[in-house]
């Protein structure tokens, strides 16, 4: 029962990745179609598949979701690592760069970032950089954790004896420290996907994610800002990422678990 989640949700990226249509097609003879069985969610006003759009946006923030929470899963491991590790200056330093980062407001900078980049940027420009800014800001907290767990092994007997038989410092970190802390880097990894697809979610509802015709989650739900448009079938990417946040929270757990 503990699978299914993850069943669904590789269901769910598989079926988005081998769909065939395109995001940006137009069925100028369909605007603004009920859904029938040619198109299962309708067509929006440009007469553009919505449910082509969906998978292809289901792709999209997955993805860049997952990729940015691997970026910020390293950058946690790194600063981390090291800083527990090293201590002196350089650990000194990390903790007080974490606590003056920690005290800013995240959502409120990427708000401000991403309104202040320019109108003509491409939409997958526009997208790396926001999925940029969240790894950049997602790793601080974890790097606390990585950072006393590090410590705790610093004296440990198997650490003191690859000292003993010559390992060099970067190996013992990478090697015989890390591995111990992976339970912890993996839960790190399979939260921040969907709070990252849900803070995508909420700057593409306020207009500030991937400008059109790109689709992603947050994109797709800023129609609903239009009351004439909230019909039925424009709810669907709410349900999507529902689906998939809870197959990730579901996942978390029973991952780390199997290791």
């Amino acid at each position: 029962m503990k699978a299914i989640p993850a069943i669904l949700l590789a269901l769910l990226l598989i079926v988005s990745l081998v769909h065939g249509g395109s995001y940006s097609s137009q069925h100028r003879e369909s605007i603004d179609a009920p859904p029938s069985w040619r198109f299962p969610l309708g067509t929006d006003d440009l007469g553009r598949d919505r449910f082509v759009r969906l998978l292809d946006a289901t792709r999209i923030s997955v993805l860049f979701a997952g990729a940015a929470a691997f970026a910020a899963t390293l950058l946690a491991s790194l600063a981390g690592g090291i800083a527990g590790y090293t201590g002196g200056w350089f650990d000194h330093m990390v903790v007080r760069t974490i606590d003056v980062l920690l005290s800013l407001p995240s959502l409120f900078l990427l708000l401000v970032t991403r309104a202040l980049m320019p109108l003509n940027i491409s939409p997958v420009l526009s997208l790396l950089v926001t999925y940029a800014l969240m790894a950049a800001m997602g790793w601080l907290s974890p790097a606390r954790v990585i950072r006393a767990g590090v410590r705790s092994f610093f004296d440990s007997e198997y650490v003191l004896q690859a000292r003993a038989e010559g390992c060099s410092e970067a190996r013992i970190l990478v090697r015989h420290i890390l591995p111990n802390l992976r339970p912890i880097l993996l839960a790190q990894f399979w939260t921040s996907v969907p709070v990252f697809i849900l803070t995508e979610a909420s700057l593409g509802f306020l207009g500030l994610s991937a400008g059109e015709p790109f689709p992603t989650w947050g994109s797709l739900l800023h129609e609903l800002q239009n009351p004439l448009m909230a019909r039925p079938e424009a709810f669907a990417p709410i349900v999507a990422i529902a689906l998939c946040v809870c197959c990730f929270k579901r996942i978390t757990p029973w991952r780390v678990s199997q290791i």
